[in-house]
Order: C-alpha cells, then structure tokens, then sequence
C-alpha cells in the first residue's frame, strides 16, 4: 500500500514542499530510502525502526520503499523520521491515512518513540505556511519557534503514541499559541553601557553617527586605547529590533542550531566577533549543505573584527560584496544559496605590526615599509565601503582617573533612535537606514548648502575619493544632519563626514 505524507525542505532559507512517499509491498523485507537523502536521512531507517517496535507499533517485514520527492532536491537533517514513520503507519494500515492529509510533519525520533528538538523549524514552517498549508505537527520542544508563524496551527507532540492518539481523536492537542508580546518583552536584554568609557569623546560621537545610520567602521590605534571596548557598547545604543527583523534575525540562527532553549525569539541585534584566525567559510557560509556563516549570522547587528589586518587576506576580501548587496551567495556545483548579511561591520586595528605609530608615549620600531605592508593587508576597495575611519587615540590619566561616568547608551540610544525614525519617515519604509541607501536616493534625498558642495567638490579633488566614497560621505553627513535635526547637510554635517575619511594620508593606506 502506498501512503504519502507532507514534510519540507530548505534551500537557504527558502525551501519548498517534500512529499514523502512510503510504500510497502511483498517480497523480502528491505527499507529503501531515496530522494537525495544526506547521512542523517539515511540514519533514519534505524531511527524509526526502533521507533515504531519500542512504541508498540508493528514494523512490516516486507519491502519498504521510501521516496522524498522532488528527488532532484537535496534532503538533509532529522527532520524527516516523523514524516517517514508517520507514512510506515498510514500504508501499513495502523493509521488512517486520511487522516494525515491536512498535516505538515516534521521531527526527530528517538529510539524509544519520543521527539526530540529539530533545527530550522521557524523558516521550515514558513515554508509550509508559503503553501497554504495550515496544519503542522512539531516536537513540543520546538512549538514556541513555530507559532512565531501567524496563520498557521501548531500542534506539539512528544512522541509517536501521542501523535497516533490524537490523530484517532483519542487525545486533543490544541494549537499552540505564542504570545508575542510576551516574548518581545521578556527577558531584556542587558547590554554593556557607553557610561564605562572614560575619555573618547571623538570615538564615542563616532559609534552614535554609526549607529545611527548603520554605517561600517574602522578605529585605528594602539593596544589599550579602548578599541574592543568601544565596540562591544555598539549593540547598546542600537535601535531595538521590531518584531519582523526579529524574525529575520531568528530564521538565521534557528537554521544554524544556535537558538538557546526557551528562547524561541532573538530579541537582541547579534553581535559576532569572530577570532582572526577565522577561514573565509566560516565568514561566508559554506559546506557541503551551505549553512550561513558570521556575516549572515550578524545579520541586522555588527559583525566586529578585531585586529583586522591578522585576518586572511581572501576573508576580508569575501566582505566586499555583502557590504555592498547585503547579501552572501554560496555557490556550489549543484546549487546556489543566498543569505542576508545587512551588517555594521566594526573594525579594529593597530596602526603598526609593534602597534605605536603615531602614539604620544612609547616609539614606534616599525618602518615604513613595514606600516604599509601590514595595514595594505585591509586592501583599498574593502577600506572604500567602510564609511567611517576613526583614529582612538591614548586616554589621558586626568580622563581616565575622573569619577564622573560618561554619557549612558541609554541617552545616546534614544538619539539614535530619532534619526532612525527621521530616515524610515523620509523613504515611508520600516527598518532602514541611510547606510542602505541606492544611489538614485543618496542624490534625491541628500540637500546640501551652497557652502557645502564648495567643501564637497574640494574634498574631492585634493582627497582623490571615489564615486563610492564620494556617496558614503554624502550618507554619512545626511546621518549626521538626523542627528542634529536638519532638514538640509550643512557645510559643518558635510566637514564631519569628511574628517571620517581622512586617515589614509596619516597611516599609509592606499
């Protein structure tokens, strides 16, 4: 008898419908599984054997055939012993299998017949929902990630028995609801707070003009100036992520297995600081199922690079088109996957392998030669897309030792969130900022004094800038007039943006 039962898979974050066809006819017992399957599919005929006899069930000893269509599509994960267990039952006749029509199945078995937790659950279920299917039947571990999904009908099971009993309607399982305020509110995230830095008030002005406009950002300056430090406070004085960007952030880290238990909704913007010894696969994304990598994991948050030069040359250079398109595609012989990566890139480094060129109190050993073959590794088209280069000079002692804190993230954050809320008025969409914008809107929306395109055009001229550069200033001196609640970039917003480009003459980039 043949059965077939609904399941999905992914192809990035999208994904498309998997009908798992069973089918159990005579002949000497055997259990085929085709359909693209990966290892831990094919692990799933010993899975949902054990599965169904420890369960009580009758496991056919007959020949078992089971087919994951469309068979040109890669199947990867646990995901399937659900399905596939489920489908054993229908065509063997120990369920209906009339019953199992209106469902989307998906889940891991255990020997003993229980669900354990699956990863991507949230994007697999919105494949489902993309279907106009409206039935779904997860792990109960994994039922407040599904219904994330509105519109769709989450019904958690712990094991097989439970799935069989309510399927006869001998056991009412009601869909599972999320309450999303809830969930947005809960569990606040507690973020370090620009209060701790002492001194900086250049960098500190610097990180509020980022955040506020979601521009990338280099600091160069000797070991103990506050770099790292400076860094990890962005995240607290960015806007809060609204409910849809939630959503991205968690289809990202639930297809990666790094939801944490019990909280089903990334609330928080990510912050990824991978170390420098980091490979271009694990920046990019990659294997041989293409899974995102930290760029996409950094996705609507920052992405900080700390001692930037240090990492491998071919990494850096795979930032150049996610900084420019927001988005990393994966390509491999049989596919091609693409993963949003709207990041802050946030980079660190010392001016000099002995890190004190330029430092007012110790010498720097390095030659010439030396500073530019190290900082020349952050190569002249990766430095172009970074908006904002920023000297962190030494703190002096008075600065330092002085007991009054500085301005807290949560001040500066409700300043950035006016010029966030400026910039979404101006383009009448949510969630953007002016580091997104085209170049067609750069020059509709970016006003400048007559004052300002006298400064602009000689800037340009006797600083060499770019096309590219010549619009992130313009974007950044647009952030800056937000900030200051202008509706025109005056000469002093424009001279601000420029002084943010102004490093590569000091320290030798090209």
């Amino acid at each position: 008898m043949l059965a077939i039962v609904k399941s999905t898979a992914l192809y990035g974050l999208e994904g498309r419908l998997v009908q798992v066809e069973v089918d159990v006819a005579n002949g000497l017992p055997s259990f085929d599984l085709v359909g693209l399957p990966d290892a831990a599919v094919r692990e799933a005929r010993d899975r949902v054997r054990a599965a169904l006899k420890n369960s009580g069930f009758d496991f056919p000893a007959k020949r078992i055939t089971v087919n994951l269509a469309p068979a040109d599509l890669k199947k990867e994960g646990p995901l399937y012993d659900l399905p596939i267990a489920a489908g054993i039952l229908a065509a063997t006749g120990q369920i209906d299998h009339l019953k199992l029509l209106p469902y989307v199945l998906m889940g891991e078995l255990s020997l003993d017949g229980t669900l354990r937790e699956i990863s991507g659950t949230l994007p697999n279920v919105l494949v489902a929902r993309e279907q106009n299917l409206t039935e779904v039947i997860v792990p109960a571990q994994n039922a407040n990630e599904a219904s994330l999904v509105q519109g769709v009908n989450i019904y958690p099971v712990t094991s097989l028995n439970q799935m069989d009993r309510f399927l006869r309607q001998e056991n009412e399982i009601k869909p599972w609801q999320a309450d999303i305020t809830t969930l947005m509110t809960a569990h606040h995230q507690e973020y370090l707070d620009m209060a701790d830095i002492r001194g900086q008030e250049a960098a500190r002005r610097a990180l509020e003009v980022a955040a506020a406009g979601g521009h990338n950002i280099l600091m160069i300056g000797s070991p103990g100036t506050g770099k790292t430090m400076l860094a990890r406070r962005l995240p607290g004085i960015l806007p809060d992520l609204s409910f849809e960007e939630a959503i991205e952030v968690t289809k990202i880290h639930s297809l990666a297995g790094l939801l944490k238990p019990n909280y089903p909704l990334v609330k928080a913007r990510p912050f990824r600081a991978p170390h420098h010894t980091a490979s271009t696969a694990s920046l990019v994304g990659g294997g041989h199922f293409p899974r995102p990598g930290e760029i996409s994991l950094a996705h609507l948050g920052v992405l900080f690079l700390d001692e930037m030069p240090e990492f491998r040359k071919d990494a850096l250079e795979s930032l150049r088109a996610p900084l420019e398109d927001g988005i990393v595609t994966i390509s491999r012989v049989s596919t091609t996957v693409a993963y949003p990566a709207q990041i802050m890139l946030v980079g660190a480094c010392n001016p000099c392998p002995c890190g004190y060129y330029g430092d007012s109190q110790r010498a720097c050993s390095c030659t010439p030669n030396q500073i530019q073959r190290y900082l020349s590794r952050i190569s002249g088209p990766l430095l172009d897309r970074i908006d904002l280069h920023l000297e962190v000079p030494r703190v002096a002692y008075q600065e330092l030792s002085a007991k009054e804190p500085g301005e807290p993230s949560a001040v500066i954050k409700k300043r950035v969130q006016a010029a966030r809320r400026r910039q979404q008025e101006r383009l009448g969409l949510k969630n953007t900022c002016n580091a997104r914008l085209k170049p067609n809107e750069v020059r509709k929306y970016c006003h400048l004094t007559i004052d300002a395109r006298a400064l602009l055009a000689a800037a340009f001229r006797q600083l060499h800038l770019s096309a590219r550069a010549h619009d992130r200033i313009l974007k950044v001196a647009l952030t800056i007039a937000d900030l200051a609640q202008s509706e025109i970039i005056e000469a002093a917003h424009l001279a601000e943006a420029i002084q943010y480009r102004n490093l590569e003459s000091k320290y030798y980039l090209s």
